[in-house]
């Protein structure tokens, strides 16, 4: 970084670039719709937001509103949805949040009806999904020991 960017800061085609990159990625972007339960779920980027939110409604012709906004979880944006799973009754959700780019992932559950979270959440889970068991009592995931605090750290 110290030698490239000094060297990017003053290329010529740097703003034009950037400008036009901006362009182009800025359109709206939508998932695939999906039900879990009674109600319908899609994520939505407006356009330039880092994550994409995820919106729900009670029916297709029903006013969406916004479910979960991963944007909104850290001041400087660097808390990422890194995985989201809805027991088959739609009535909970469990989603894993990441921090800084970090492979370490918090599992955090919540309810749909309100939209808040249970006070529970796992710790140290690394490369999981999150699976519901059938009769929506919970959900399976793999999960390491906390690591040992190192002396040098």
């Amino acid at each position: 970084n110290k030698i490239t960017m000094p060297y990017l800061q003053d290329c010529p085609a740097r703003g034009p670039f950037k400008a036009r990159l901006k362009e182009m990625f800025n359109y709206e972007k939508y998932g695939t719709p999906f039900k879990r339960g009674d109600r319908f779920f899609y994520y939505y980027n407006p356009g330039l937001a880092n994550q994409s939110l995820l919106y729900t409604q009670a029916s297709l012709d029903a006013e969406a509103e916004v479910f979960l906004d991963p944007n909104t979880l850290s001041e400087d944006g660097t808390v990422s949805l890194m995985s989201a799973a809805f027991s088959e009754d739609g009535k909970m959700m469990a989603y894993g949040l990441s921090a800084s780019g970090s492979d370490w992932v918090t599992i955090h559950v919540r309810r749909v009806e309100d939209k808040q979270d249970l006070e529970d959440k796992l710790e140290w889970v690394k490369f999981s999904c999150i699976s519901w068991t059938h009769d929506h009592k919970g959900f399976f995931y793999n999960r390491y020991e906390k690591p040992k605090e190192s002396k040098d750290a």
